[in-house]
């Protein structure tokens, strides 16, 4: 698995960390952190999925409602927020690699509250998988490494397609301690 640690603790932009990452590279990364997520989730049941655990860190200034800008989110709606990160940034990165100027968001998410079941979850983490592997496909051969852009106040550097794609599994690792947590007292509730 790709080694966040650098850009997370400040000590490389992510332009810096991969220079060398193939197209390959990012399917490789991306089968990781899909199984990974699979791996942790395994065990769970419905009941875990909109289990309602207890989290004081919660603050979704992106939140529909005012009422949920503080509500601890479920194992379903961590998954689908995920999956929308990461394909999103997988879609900017293969524009980005076709020549195509950067525009804005490419966003769609699954609303959180209709994932209730396991196998919604796996089935959303398979689709995700399948979503972000063939943005990859899109990729011309070389790719368009040059075009890039930067966001003022992002400590990324320039950010071209292989470095948008990596933000999204960048993402997603920062959400895999919530899931752990999220599984963990689920399953001391359920004893």
């Amino acid at each position: 698995m790709f080694d966040f640690t650098p850009v997370i603790q400040k000590q490389a932009k992510w332009s810096e960390l991969t220079t060398n990452l193939t197209v390959d590279d990012l399917r490789q990364y991306t089968n990781e952190m899909i199984d990974m997520m699979l791996d942790l989730i395994a065990a769970c049941t419905d009941a875990d999925v909109t289990f309602q655990p207890i989290d004081p860190q919660a603050n979704d200034k992106y939140a529909a409602t005012e009422a949920e800008v503080h509500l601890a989110w479920t194992l379903g709606h961590v998954i689908v927020h995920v999956t929308a990160s990461a394909e999103e940034s997988a879609f900017l990165a293969a524009e980005l690699a076709r020549g195509v100027v950067f525009h804005g968001r490419s966003r769609s998410e699954v609303p959180w509250d209709s994932v209730t079941s396991i196998a919604q979850c796996r089935d959303r983490l398979e689709e995700s998988r399948r979503m972000r592997l063939a943005s990859l496909e899109m990729w011309p051969r070389p790719p368009h490494l040059d075009n890039n852009y930067e966001v003022p106040g992002w400590p990324t550097g320039p950010i071209n397609g292989v470095t948008r794609f990596m933000l999204g599994l960048s993402h997603d690792n920062s959400h895999l301690d919530q899931i752990k947590e999220i599984v963990r007292q689920s399953q001391v509730a359920r004893i």
